[in-house]
């Protein structure tokens, strides 16, 4: 049967790498002139390391990133609210709290695949299927591909998944984002945080090669037109009376560095298998970041899916029983973010304190317990 994926982020060229591990030929169409990754920094937890290692390529992987020994939640004052350590997670659920690169993670998946299989500056406009049961897909240069079997991993705003469910809806979080990657201007980094205060969250990286990703985030009305505008100076005087090192870090940033996105997610939708059609990674289940979950999940779905190709000789059934495993968990992950989006962004001076106070008491075995839910999965 002749495979075709939509979309060559992180999902698209996993869950090709998964498929040429069962001896299926894929082939991969991205709407960029060039693999060119958005974003920033990236924490990969235990569970996308687990599925790395089930394709046999944690290693190459593990090599291009760093792990970190904590992961801190602290106060805008710099005290802490509630930390994870690493290598005691680490011992129960697999290496984890692991910070790479995008690009450097784009690269070591590129080199897994060959290059003849990634097609370029082909942007999906819709598709149709033709009377011998091939799906024929429409692209933007009037170009056609007709194919067997469609995998759909061409990111939330995926352009067969609102043809698919026309009602399916992203939504805007309420909060808006800036991230930048930067030289460490030597400051003692050696955990992972994210600070929790009046005028926003700060969260802070430490990547390899000495590098810093960082994220800020405020509330904001969707699509601002001054925070799109917005330069290092302006994040320093939003954040300037948080904790060092963050006010360093603004200071250390170049306006070139900054890259601006609202915050978004895809509402849950209840169908991921479409007959010979399947919906994979954010184009099915867009999560808000808050829970650092969006990519491992794409990496999980990779997996999954090719564990059912592997079990049916049917492709539609094989999709049928990815989503009856998937969707549950997805669904979870993408509804616990968002309740979480909004605890870490009020901005009630009255309720920080409680907010804070009573995060303080939850005990470690409920922490671990929840730990459990997202880190643990059956592959």
């Amino acid at each position: 049967m002749k495979y075709t994926i939509i979309g060559g982020g992180i999902a698209g060229l996993t869950v090709a790498i998964a498929l040429k591990k069962i001896g299926i030929h894929a082939q991969v169409f991205e709407s960029a002139a060039t693999i060119k990754p958005v974003g920033a920094g990236l924490m990969l937890a235990a569970n996308a390391i687990k599925a790395y290692q089930k394709l046999g390529i944690a290693d190459k992987i593990i090599a291009r990133g760093r792990l970190l020994p904590s992961f801190s939640i602290l106060d805008q004052r710099g005290r802490t609210i509630t930390t994870a350590n690493t290598e005691s997670i680490g011992k129960k659920y697999g290496l984890h709290n692991f910070a790479i690169h995008r690009a450097e993670l784009h690269e070591a998946l590129l080199e897994e695949l060959d290059p003849t299989q990634i097609i370029l500056n082909k942007k999906v406009t819709g598709f149709n299927h033709l009377n011998d049961n091939k799906i024929n897909i429409h692209f933007a240069d009037s170009s056609n591909h007709s194919t067997e079997i469609l995998i759909v991993a061409d990111g939330i705003r995926s352009t067969v998944r609102q043809q698919l469910l026309p009602n399916s809806k992203i939504r805007y979080a309420g909060y808006t984002c800036w991230r930048a990657v930067i030289d460490n201007p030597d400051l003692p980094l050696h955990g992972a945080s994210e600070t929790w205060g009046k005028n926003g969250r700060f969260g802070i990286v430490p990547l390899a090669d000495d590098k810093i990703y960082w994220f800020a985030v405020i509330n904001a009305p969707q699509n601002n037109s001054t925070h799109r505008d917005y330069k290092a100076k302006d994040m320093l005087r939003i954040f300037e009376h948080f904790h060092q090192p963050i006010p360093a870090i603004l200071e250390h940033t170049k306006d070139s560095d900054l890259i601006w996105n609202d915050i978004i997610d895809l509402k849950p939708i209840q169908q991921y298998a479409f007959g010979n059609i399947v919906l994979i990674g954010d184009a099915a289940h867009a999560t808000t970041p808050n829970m650092g979950q969006g990519a491992c999940q794409a990496i999980e779905d990779a997996v999954i899916l090719a564990d059912e190709l592997a079990k049916h000789d049917q492709p539609a059934n094989a999709f049928v029983a990815f989503e009856k495993r998937r969707m549950p968990r997805t669904h979870f992950i993408v509804n616990t973010s968002w309740n979480l989006g909004k605890i870490a962004q009020c901005n009630n001076p009255v309720l920080i304190p409680l907010r804070n106070a009573l995060f303080r008491l939850i005990p470690k075995r409920m922490n671990e317990k929840q730990m459990k839910t997202f880190l643990e999965v059956d592959f």
